[in-house]
């Protein structure tokens, strides 16, 4: 197993229990979903300059994927890894990133809850990418 997607697994359920502020990124005052990944790439010692006053829905994912690869991942297929970063679809135009944990479980900034969550994929959202961090010294 990658020991970095794996600390990055972990410095993510370190979140957990975080509020919830759409474009937050720090978990004092709150996360959003993509706050979770940008402070848990923090924690593992890898500080990544992620965008912010995005919109709440959005049509088209083609600005954020390439973003992806110069953060140090790389499309994965096949099993979902704990430090894995998952895209799903929530709803017509709305997408959601969340980081892989242990047991099969999801880090995310749940809106709803107000607060970073630990928990399985919502039961109607779809996959729309999955990247695996890559190792690097």
């Amino acid at each position: 197993m990658n020991g970095r997607a794996f600390a990055l697994a972990e410095a993510a359920e370190a979140l957990v229990g975080a509020r919830f502020r759409l474009h937050g990124r720090d978990p004092r005052t709150g996360l959003d979903c993509i706050g979770v990944l940008a402070t848990a790439m923090a924690g593992i010692g890898r500080p990544v300059a992620v965008p912010n006053g995005y919109a709440l829905r959005l049509a088209d994912l083609a600005a954020f994927r390439p973003l992806a690869a110069r953060f140090g991942f790389a499309e994965a297929v096949g099993d979902i890894l704990p430090g894995d970063v998952l895209m799903f679809a929530v709803g017509p135009v709305q997408f959601h990133l969340a980081v892989a944990a242990r047991d099969g479980l999801l880090v995310h900034a749940h809106a709803g809850l107000r607060r970073v969550v630990l928990g399985p994929a919502g039961a109607d959202w779809r996959p729309a990418g999955h990247w695996r961090l890559l190792e690097q010294d």
